[in-house]
């Protein structure tokens, strides 16, 4: 199990925070052909980190309209190529559509699913769909599960976003049926009065529940924590390995052995 952190689109924060960790996982814009890459290689290689990204998500995965979803594909495409060349491992994909409630959609967004996990095995990135059933265009959690078991999808399993939609229930659930598809997860803590991305232990989510429900989980983690305050995200680093029954390891936090 390797551990990393989100940065956003902000190359700052590799600079300042990502050399305790395994991996930064990068925002990349819209338009991410057109970052400085020797800026972005430099970043990396100074934090000595490995490279995921998390791909633009204003767009929608999948419309009612095939000249749109084709225009997606594409344009994903584009970005993948681009991550490829970069040295990025995965690449996240959050789990839209233009309606979600529109269960004749589904074997459309199924489609444009396999499209995009497919044109990251050309460019050499795993594609793993993240779980937003929380929002307004989100996939619901069961029915993201399924969809991405049907057409063998990896899945970035966002934690507080399933507490979020489901509560533990639907995060203990989603994971007994769908556990063997995760193959990221996004960790943080958050409150259903709205309170989302904060330090684990600030919140109301078991993590227990993960690691009972994972257990030899030897995939990514990220931690989504929005602040800059490096104990603070060392704690949930922490937090996260003890949870999989790992030590803390301090140069990179490559949880690789069994906590004694």
């Amino acid at each position: 199990m390797r551990i990393g952190l989100t940065v956003g689109e902000s190359l700052d924060r590799i600079d300042a925070l990502a050399d305790r960790f395994a991996f930064v996982e990068l925002g990349i814009a819209e338009t991410a052909p057109d970052v400085d890459r020797e800026r972005v290689a430099a970043a990396l290689e100074a934090a000595d980190v490995d490279l995921c990204v998390h791909l633009p998500f204003k767009q929608v995965v999948s419309t009612p309209v095939p000249a749109m979803n084709d225009a997606i594909v594409s344009h994903k495409r584009t970005l993948l190529e681009w991550a490829g060349r970069m040295g990025a491992e995965k690449a996240v994909l959050h789990g839209t559509v233009r309606d979600p409630y529109d269960t004749g959609q589904r074997d459309t967004f199924a489609t444009q699913l396999n499209r995009i996990v497919t044109a990251g095995q050309d460019a050499g990135v795993e594609v793993v769909v993240e779980n937003v059933g929380h929002q307004k265009n989100g996939m619901q959690l069961s029915v993201l599960g399924d969809i991405a078991e049907e057409v063998n999808a990896p899945i970035c399993f966002d934690v507080g976003h399933a507490y979020m939609e489901e509560g533990h229930d639907g995060i203990k659930r989603f994971l007994k049926y769908h556990g063997e598809q995760v193959s990221h997860l996004h960790v943080h803590d958050v409150r259903r009065r709205g309170d989302t991305h904060l330090p684990i232990g600030a919140g109301e989510i078991d993590y227990d529940l993960v690691g009972e429900s994972l257990g030899g989980f030897d995939g990514t983690v990220a931690v989504e924590v929005f602040c800059d305050d490096r104990p603070l995200l060392e704690d949930t680093a922490s937090r996260i390995a003890r949870t999989f029954g790992k030590p803390f390891v301090a140069s990179g936090l490559d949880a690789s052995t069994t906590e004694q």
